[in-house]
């Protein structure tokens, strides 16, 4: 039995699932084969006769119905090269996940849309729906964002919430661009010892991950809660815990850290650290990463805000 890839368009209503699929349907998607297209919901777009040569569509009212037997039954019926899925918005990934799909048919890829606009709202009303849409997608597209979404959606690091993905920013005369200018910089890093607020540390955290090699060579003052990793013994990655994208989803963002005394403070023990940054092989990274060389190390207060956001 052959396997079949399966791509996922997902998003909430008007977020411009349809466009998209009707667009890469037309550009020829579907011209090695046959492509099965499941339609979770109905929207106000409809799908083009152009875009539905060469592609069979079912309908599917209700969540329970994805199952491994429907699909056999499909994939017999249909004989599919590939499976589009526009996904209904308002049902969660994990059923999906878990045991709607048999074997053969092999996830490929998660397209994530949002109407930009609506993405606050969304995000604050329904926040788990949302950023399961975010963190698991492969591809995140904003649709219709102005310049002001724009500058919004990337003070918000959402490469924090999927450090991953694509993310594209959708024009509202139809460019895009990435969601990355590849010169962003939060921090004035011509100080001799750059602060970082307790506020910012999880924008900083994110930056010196996506480009470490920027802060190589330069020194850090923060504070952060000391942490002695369980999983590599003798490795310290003092951080901060965060809250990603809702109170149920809070980690704690490490780095690893190299110095001496380190060992005399317990899990969980505020410190006050400055820090000089290197780029260093390190097995917690399995490859490069930034490494926190300690110039000094103390006791401190800890902050107002203990759980840093986004």
């Amino acid at each position: 039995m052959s396997d079949i890839p399966v791509y996922l368009v997902a998003g909430f209503l008007d977020a411009g699932k349809t466009n998209f699929i009707n667009g890469i349907l037309e550009d020829g998607f579907a011209r090695e084969g046959r492509t099965l297209l499941l339609r979770c919901e109905e929207g106000e777009e409809e799908y083009t006769p152009a875009a539905l040569r060469g592609v069979d569509v079912v309908d599917v009212e209700d969540l329970e119905e994805l199952t491994p037997d429907s699909c056999r039954k499909w994939e017999k019926q249909y004989r599919p090269v590939q499976v589009l899925i526009e996904y209904n918005g308002m049902w969660q990934f994990a059923p999906l996940f878990q045991s709607a799909f048999p074997p053969n048919w092999i996830l490929y890829q998660i397209m994530t849309f949002v109407q930009a606009s609506t993405f606050d709202l969304y995000a604050k009303n329904m926040g788990q729906l949302m950023m399961e849409k975010i963190t698991n997608a492969d591809m995140i597209v904003f649709n219709r964002c102005t310049p002001e979404l724009r500058d919004s959606l990337r003070k918000r690091n959402l490469r924090m919430v999927n450090r991953r993905a694509e993310i594209w920013l959708e024009n509202e005369d139809g460019s895009s661009e990435n969601y990355l200018t590849g010169d962003e910089c939060p921090f004035d890093l011509s100080q001799d010892v750059v602060e970082i607020p307790d506020e910012d540390y999880g924008v900083w955290y994110v930056d010196v991950m996506d480009n470490p090699d920027r802060y190589a060579g330069k020194i850090m003052h923060m504070k952060l809660l000391m942490c002695h990793s369980k999983r590599l013994p003798g490795v310290h990655c003092p951080g901060r815990f965060a809250m990603v994208c809702c109170a149920n989803d809070v980690q704690f963002l490490g780095l690893v850290a190299k110095g001496d005394n380190l060992s005399q403070y317990r899990d969980r023990d505020w410190v006050e650290v400055k820090a000089k940054m290197a780029v260093e092989p390190h097995q917690a990274y399995k490859g490069k990463g930034p490494v926190m060389h300690i110039l000094s190390i103390a006791p401190c207060q800890k902050p107002a805000e203990e759980v840093v956001t986004f």
